[in-house]
């Protein structure tokens, strides 16, 4: 029987030492060469593939927008500092970035798509079709009949919804919607594009379309009565609660039960007024 003796400890430790020097040894060299090879020219970023259905983005535009914002190489490059820097240009509202071996990126660009103006006259902010309201050169635009979109920015797709229930309502009147306006106190307001404004007034979007209803199947008796057509409508007034007033060319007239209405509540305010007397 062969008994193995402990080797000395002064040979442990040399053994140690020697396999902590070595150790040491290779990652300095893996240091030196992952440094050599982050720093290497071959992996600095030189190809960038763009893919997407892209109508306003130009190959000119991404690089005089995107190209100076990225920082390092193939290995160093933060995609997601990438993604918000493509996603920053103009038209663009998403962007998918990837690495491609060994110095390029693939990027998967998704326009917006605009369906509305949005804000004052003269502004470049636009609604895409998911209500998302975005800035971009509304020159580039080809469609010149866009409708305008007004209220607080936090409620864009809401009025983009609301839009896109009245446009249909309100066609029987001939003329489509210039502009939607979701005022302060909560109220709304459209502009046809005859110039003509309606004031729906506020409330939950079935009594604003029964509103709207009374209004588009009701003119043209109306407008007839009074010696006009539908297309002189100037102005109406919704807020009533059984009827409208409106303004034809030439006529200010209230709705029959608008007037029915306005009656009784004159005659409510005269007994009021006469009690507390």
């Amino acid at each position: 029987m062969n008994n193995t003796l402990p080797a000395p400890l002064d040979v442990r430790l040399m053994n140690m030492t020697a396999t902590v020097l070595f150790l040491g040894c290779a990652l300095a060299v893996l240091a030196v060469g992952g440094g050599w090879l982050l720093r290497h020219p071959a992996f600095s970023i030189g190809r960038i593939v763009v893919e997407g259905d892209l109508v306003h983005t130009s190959a000119l535009s991404l690089r005089a927008n995107v190209a100076p914002q990225l920082v390092g190489n193939f290995f160093t490059i933060d995609l997601q500092a990438a993604r918000r820097a493509f996603e920053q240009v103009p038209w663009v509202r998403q962007a998918y970035v990837r690495r491609e071996f060994p110095s390029g990126l693939r990027v998967q660009l998704q326009e917006h798509d605009v369906v509305a103006y949005w804000g004052a006259e003269g502004s470049d902010t636009l609604v895409n079709s998911r209500g998302e309201v975005f800035e971009a050169d509304a020159g580039d635009l080809e469609q010149d009949n866009l409708p305008r979109l007004m209220g607080a920015p936090e409620r864009s797709a809401e009025l983009l919804q609301m839009y896109r229930q009245l446009a249909p309502a309100l066609a029987p009147l001939g003329s489509g919607i210039d502009s939607l306006q979701l005022t302060g106190n909560g109220g709304w307001r459209v502009t046809l594009d005859s110039g003509a404004v309606l004031e729906l007034g506020s409330g939950s979007t079935q009594l604003l379309m029964q509103r709207v209803s009374r209004l588009v199947h009701t003119l043209p008796d109306v407008a007839q009565r009074q010696g006009r057509r539908v297309d002189a409508l100037e102005y109406a007034d919704l807020r009533h609660e059984s009827g409208y007033a409106l303004r034809l060319r030439g006529v200010t007239t209230v709705s029959t039960d608008a007037q029915k209405a306005a009656a009784l509540r004159a005659a409510s305010r005269a007994r009021r007024a006469g009690q507390n007397n």
